[in-house]
């Protein structure tokens, strides 16, 4: 332990937590000032000439046609949730196996893990149960 004067260990500990804090927030404000520079760069070196054509919008080199408003089927939505939930629940998977790997936590995390995985399937079930996952 190091030894201070008139603040004690304490005063160690706070001063090196701080001190942790104080790196962060510097690479913070180094990362704010790179992305400021990077953007008043561009602004100040690209060309500025805007036209109709440049206005437009721009939609797989096709032409727009009708207005810019579109209906979409909520159905997509739902897919596209759907994937989200289950791709980031299987990003549990990983952690999972590592800690079922380590001694003493076998039977745990697995009970753990079946639990887990009866509520994914508990609202995969739900679901279908309400025709979510019948393409129409």
């Amino acid at each position: 332990m190091r030894e201070t004067v008139g603040g004690g260990p304490t005063a160690v500990l706070a001063a090196d937590y701080f001190a942790s804090y104080s790196v962060v927030g510097l690479l913070t404000l180094v990362g704010v000032v790179f992305v400021a520079v990077a953007f008043g760069a561009g602004r100040l070196l690209r060309p500025v000439v805007p036209t109709p054509e440049k206005l437009l919008t721009y939609e797989c080199g096709v032409d727009p046609v009708g207005e810019g408003w579109a209906h979409t089927q909520v159905c997509y939505y739902v897919y596209a949730f759907l994937y989200v939930i289950f791709a980031v629940d299987s990003i549990f998977l990983f952690p999972w196996a590592t800690v079922f790997a380590a001694p003493g936590y076998g039977a745990t995390t697995l009970v753990e893990m079946f639990v887990f995985l009866g509520f994914l399937a508990v609202g995969l079930l739900y679901a279908y149960k309400k025709g979510v996952l019948t393409w129409t």
